[in-house]
């Protein structure tokens, strides 16, 4: 059958959409771009924040005018958005026009569903602690371009107030390290020429694989050693670090080796040690300074990125204050700032002193405005550099769009190539002629 997959969310629901298409290939059906083609449609949703919900739903419904208008036979939803509201008769009842809700852990038996095996209105949520890891023996079917995911682990251990994430994921469990090297060779012979290790914290990998926690950050370093060896001419990223697992260990390894990035995501959420403790962050603002003072110390070329939280609940004048001259001191080369997602069954629901949707909203945009002047003078200082960059596209005669080491996919600013004859796929190497808010752009070296 012919089988269309839209996702939604994060890099690790990629994955998961990946997964369930290399098992649906793998069974003998197609994959297809056009929804309209499609006798199956998935919609591998995300449910992490409300704005993320109401976009899976309208997806949802815009889907389901295919079995109207194309030929879609079944529609089916899963992800994060199944998972949060299984329990919730209401969303279900909502979207009649979905055959199957399929949960984080149900991945396995999309084969199944496509093929009818299970009846119709079908709720499969299994206990996401139960998920297994990825059946190496089939391929994912990518859906990037050059580039790939991997995650490293499964869940979340850590119980961060304003998450639901070990709720609709389950506790972590770290993957073999062999299945992640194994993995990985194998997307090189397929033409990856970057591998982007991923997780809901990358550096809390291997916590559970050794006997003395303090020695797992050994474990990261190991495996990224192993990934820089493999293939030298493959870029590995990491995304999604954490604070209080990043340390010198990883940071000394990524400088020690040209192909693993010298990029450090770093999500810190706030940077007021008091709404970090509420936030339920295990880290200070001086914590904060400490670490970034520390990568810079070790890897003076590294590019920092992080993401915020305004508006949680009890945010103060003074807390945001905080939170603004941290940004100006640290000078982050990308950054994404947040609105608070409320939702009654998170734990900071109950706290008091909600902040207003249009006060949050004015934080908002007052980080991301002076966010955009950093950006543009660091951007700058890269002006006159030469610089490797993955060509990813070819949007008109004359110009190219790629990205070096220091901008991930999807979330950075891009580096424009003036230029003729490029192969997408390829590294080549750019001088920087022109730095913008946050783009940079140039011509072949």
């Amino acid at each position: 059958m012919m089988v269309f997959i839209e996702t939604l969310g994060c890099s690790r629901n990629q994955v998961d959409s990946e997964i369930m298409l290399g098992k649906l290939v793998a069974a003998g059906h197609q994959r297809v771009d056009d929804p309209a083609k499609a006798r199956v449609i998935i919609v591998n949703t995300c449910g992490f924040i409300s704005t993320a919900a109401d976009e899976a739903v309208d997806v949802i419904l815009e889907m389901a005018r295919f079995k109207e208008e194309g030929d879609c036979q079944k529609l089916v939803a899963t992800g994060c958005l199944a998972q949060r509201y299984k329990d919730d008769p209401g969303l279900l009842a909502s979207l009649p026009e979905v055959d199957a809700f399929l949960g984080t852990a149900a991945c396995d038996q999309i084969v199944d569903v496509v093929e009818d095996r299970q009846p119709t209105p079908l709720t499969l949520f299994p206990d996401p602690n139960q998920r297994g890891f990825q059946d190496l023996a089939i391929d994912r079917e990518l859906i990037s371009n050059g580039f790939a995911y991997i995650k490293v682990s499964e869940g979340c251990n850590r119980h961060c107030t304003y998450c639901i994430i070990p709720k609709l994921r389950g506790t972590q469990r770290s993957r073999p390290l062999a299945d992640i090297i194994t993995e990985a060779a194998s997307l090189v012979k397929k033409g990856v020429k970057e591998i982007i290790l991923t997780a809901e914290n990358t550096t809390d990998y291997g916590q559970d694989l050794v006997a003395d926690p303090i020695g797992f950050d050994n474990v990261l370093s190991s495996l990224a050693k192993k990934l820089a060896i493999q293939d030298k001419n493959v870029w590995i990223r990491f995304l999604y670090t954490h604070p209080k697992t990043l340390g010198a260990g990883i940071i000394k390894t990524v400088q020690s080796h040209d192909n693993l990035c010298s990029y450090y995501d770093v999500p810190v959420q706030h940077a007021a040690s008091t709404m970090l403790k509420r936030m339920g962050r295990p880290y200070t603002r001086e914590d904060l300074i400490d670490l970034f003072k520390l990568i810079r110390e070790l890897d003076p070329e590294a590019s920092l990125r992080t993401t915020l939280i305004v508006g949680f609940p009890g945010e103060t004048k003074e807390e945001f204050e905080i939170l603004k001259d941290f940004i100006h001191q640290v000078r982050f080369d990308h950054l994404g700032v947040f609105t608070y997602s409320d939702s009654d069954d998170l734990k900071s629901h109950g706290f008091k002193d909600h902040v207003p949707e249009e006060i949050a909203e004015e934080r908002h945009d007052i980080l991301m405005a002076a966010q955009a002047k950093i950006s543009e003078q660091v951007n700058e200082r890269h002006v006159g550099k030469i610089y490797p960059v993955f060509v990813e596209e070819n949007p008109e005669q004359g110009v190219y769009i790629g990205r070096t080491q220091f901008q991930a996919p999807e979330v950075d600013g891009m580096t424009f190539i003036y230029s003729e004859g490029l192969e997408i796929g390829t590294i080549v190497h750019v001088r920087i002629t022109d730095a913008y808010e946050y783009d940079i752009a140039g011509e072949i070296a």
